[in-house]
This record gives C-alpha cells, sequence and structure tokens, in this order.
C-alpha cells in the first residue's frame, strides 16, 4: 500500500537568495521523485516578493518506501553560490530547510473531534515575526491535545502543518510510547539549522555537489 508523507521546505525567513533555492529545491524534488517512481505535487506555496520564488511550499510524496527519499532530503540543504540580487554582496553560502510531516487521512479522525482556532503569532523573529492572525492552534477536543503551526503566513498552511503534527501526537500516544512527542525537532523557519547539510548545491545551475548519504 502507498504511504503518503507532506514535505516543507523553507528559506528560513531567509533573503531572496534563499527563497530562490527553495523553487530550485521544489523542482530538484519533484524531479528526484518522478524518476524514482514517485508521485508528488504541490500542494500550496508562500510566493516571495519576487516571481517564481518561494517563502515556503508544501509538498505531497506518495509512493511504496518512501524512508530512502527521505533520508536524501529532510534536514538542510546548502547552495553555494553568488547572488543574482546583489552581485557586490560577499556572502555565498545560502539555507534552506527541509522536513517531512505524516500526511493526515481522514480516516484517522473525526473532523468533529478537531477544533481550529486562529491566532496571533508570537515569539522570535523581530521585524520578521507573523503579526497577523495566521498562526492556527488545533486542539483534540476528546483528549485535549493541541499543536501550534505559526511560522506560515498562509491560515490554510498553517492549519494543514498544525493538523499534522496534533496527528503525530495523537499517533503516539495511541501507541502508549513511553517517550513524550516532543514539538517539531526544527522550527522551520525561526530555528534553520547550517550546519551538516544533507544535500549541497552548486552555482547558477543549482548543480548537485555533494550529497550526504548516498
Amino acid at each position: 500500500m502507498d504511504t503518503i508523507c507532506w514535505l516543507q521546505i523553507t528559506s528560513g525567513r531567509g533573503p531572496d537568495e534563499c527563497c530562490w533555492a527553495v523553487a530550485q529545491v521544489v523542482k530538484a524534488m519533484i524531479s528526484d521523485a518522478s524518476e524514482r517512481g514517485y508521485a508528488m505535487r504541490l500542494l500550496e506555496a508562500v510566493p516571495a516578493a519576487r516571481p517564481d520564488m518561494f517563502k515556503s511550499a508544501l509538498l505531497s510524496l506518495e509512493g511504496q518506501d518512501l524512508s530512502a527519499f527521505l533520508s536524501q532530503w529532510e534536514g538542510t540543504i546548502q547552495w553555494i553560490g553568488q547572488s543574482q540580487f546583489r552581485p557586490a554582496h560577499k556572502r555565498k553560502n545560502w539555507y534552506v530547510g527541509v522536513a517531512s510531516y505524516k500526511a493526515p487521512q481522514e480516516n484517522e479522525y473525526r473532523s468533529q473531534d478537531i477544533r481550529f482556532e486562529a491566532m496571533r503569532s508570537s515569539g522570535p523573529g523581530g521585524q520578521h515575526t507573523n503579526k497577523t492572525e495566521s498562526a492556527i492552534r488545533a486542539t483534540h477536543l476528546p483528549t485535549g491535545l493541541s499543536a501550534v503551526a505559526q511560522e506560515e503566513r498562509s491560515q490554510h498552511m498553517n492549519r494543514k502543518l498544525a493538523l499534522s503534527r496534533l496527528l503525530q501526537k495523537l499517533d503516539h500516544q495511541n501507541q502508549n510510547t513511553a517517550m513524550q512527542f516532543q514539538q517539531e525537532r526544527w522550527d522551520s523557519h525561526n530555528a534553520l539549522e547550517r550546519g551538516n547539510p544533507i544535500r549541497v548545491y552548486e552555482g547558477a545551475s543549482f548543480k548537485l555537489k555533494r550529497l550526504a548519504r548516498g
């Protein structure tokens, strides 16, 4: 039976160069998935200020035994290249992040048991903090478990991410595991890890230079 998961690609609130890299990672990931026989489609994207660039993107991946694919994509992706937008800029290393989520399945929960609440985003970020009420809290009424997504500017995407995180918590609880479910190991926008990249791309052609695990 095919498995479905979601992959979130984020610029980590980085500049235009990172948003350009997000768009290139989307293309590279879709191409890689197709070559492996997986079905991948873009669910939603938050556009950047410049055309054909994304602050973040959410993709759906479907197929059998996705673990090998995910192991080669999930984590930090580095792009080494001269800025196309600021030629005099000295920085040549840019980073984006990839995280996977379990795709919510309708038969795993009753929609009437989930309550969604919009709220104002909080936390670090200074002037980049999302100050609109696009953050979403998803609460499972029978258990009281809840999950929050606030990193996206799109309320619809935050709703999807909050639901996915909530279902992960419910899954852990239903398995009666002794391990306490931790908040996402990686806050995709506010705490993008810039070390130990899983993939390194180079140049304006976005050519793969190194893959940490092959």
